[in-house]
């Protein structure tokens, strides 16, 4: 039975372009595909557009599992409703959507808590299937599968996702900012706004962004941290006040110039790059007594970090993580995108390059080389 939907390719498949990762680390082949109707709970959207986050290009270059091959990655994207499955009653054909990796099935315990936003019922995975079973809605044309990404696949002119991914939008935003809101500015601004709940006149220490979240919540001081020198003059977009290049430290450690520099330490430190000796970084130039620091980075997940006991004991300070900044997707984009139209969160700074979907490869090639914050991917243009 096929949901609410009038589409004339409602119920049938869908063949369109996709860019497959075929093997590590190689260019991306846009080849022809076939895109399955929707099942039950899930929707069929049409990618308007795109955008390139370091989780795509940390999974194109994984060689050992979760790696797997053929893949249609990216995740960050804004799309239109093209036919939903039976049991869907969100959104309808048309709808504006952004697919969102963490669900939100609105139902569990953590989905009607505030204190989470981490769903019990579809908890988060790296699993190549779709969420309630597992199979694929992608085929190239010769019929062999193609496997799904962070239950998005947002590389394809079409793609299928669950309705606990999705979250409907105000279609008057333009799609190539809209886009952002799908994980990373999102994410951002969550840690410092609902994660670490940043105080205004605190200082903030920030390992590669958060900056912008660190700004709208008043910080007094924001330091960037990072080997890319350009970032320091990008920082300032976002109200970067300080600048730390590691590279430039002499034979001191980032942690004793973060000392230094705030006599004692930050108040909120973020690690987003997905580094454990980052981490123990940050925990180093983080404030005795009331310090936080928060991980938002994706490391392998085989890392450990190691902190001598005492020094947890006797520092007072705090770690916690912050998965999609403790944003919960169905409600909380929506805030987002409402100060965005109101002009008090910035998003456009945070494009620094568009391209066309056949030279997806070069958005790959910005961000290997740290030219880019975000490169949009216009699927039709």
């Amino acid at each position: 039975m096929v949901g609410n939907s009038s589409s004339n390719t409602s119920g049938k498949p869908i063949r369109c372009r996709a860019a497959i990762v075929r093997k590590p680390g190689e260019p991306l082949v846009i080849e022809e595909v076939i895109v399955a109707p929707p099942k039950q709970h899930e929707v069929r959207i049409k990618i308007i557009c795109t955008s390139l986050c370091h989780s795509d290009l940390s999974f194109w270059k994984l060689t050992d599992p979760p790696a797997i091959y053929p893949r249609i990655l990216g995740h960050e994207a804004v799309g239109i409703v093209e036919s939903v499955g039976e049991g869907v009653h969100e959104v309808v054909e048309g709808d504006t959507v952004v697919p969102i990796f963490l669900a939100d099935c609105g139902e569990c315990t953590d989905c009607l808590s505030e204190k989470s936003n981490l769903c019990t019922k579809f908890p988060f995975s790296l699993s190549p299937w779709m969420e309630r079973e597992e199979t694929s809605r992608f085929t190239d044309i010769n019929g062999e599968t193609l496997y799904h990404f962070l239950s998005v696949s947002s590389f394809s002119e079409y793609t299928v996702v669950d309705i606990a991914h999705l979250t409907k939008i105000d279609p008057a935003i333009p799609p190539n900012r809209a886009c952002l809101l799908s994980c990373g500015v999102s994410t951002g601004v969550g840690a410092a706004w609902k994660t670490a709940k940043v105080e205004a006149g605190t200082t903030v220490l920030y390992l590669d962004s958060v900056a912008e979240g660190a700004r709208l919540c008043g910080a007094k001081r924001i330091i960037g941290v990072d080997v890319n020198q350009d970032k320091c003059e990008i920082g300032k977009k976002f109200g970067v006040t300080d600048f730390v290049n590691p590279g430039n430290c002499g034979d001191k450690t980032v942690s004793q110039i973060i000392m230094e520099m705030t006599g004692g330490g930050a108040d909120y430190c973020f690690e987003c790059v997905g580094m454990k000796s980052l981490v123990h970084e940050a925990y180093a130039s983080c404030r005795k007594g009331w310090g936080k620091v928060v991980v938002l980075g994706v490391d392998h997940p085989q890392s450990m970090l190691t902190f001598n006991s005492f020094e947890v004991l006797h520092s007072g300070k705090s770690i916690m993580g912050s998965f999609f900044g403790g944003l919960k997707p169905k409600s909380d984009i929506r805030i987002l995108e409402k100060r965005y139209m109101d002009k008090e969160i910035r998003l456009d700074e945070f494009v620094t390059h568009e391209v066309e979907f056949k030279d997806i490869n070069k958005a790959f090639d910005l961000m290997s080389e740290g030219k880019s914050l975000r490169c949009v991917i216009w699927m039709n243009k």
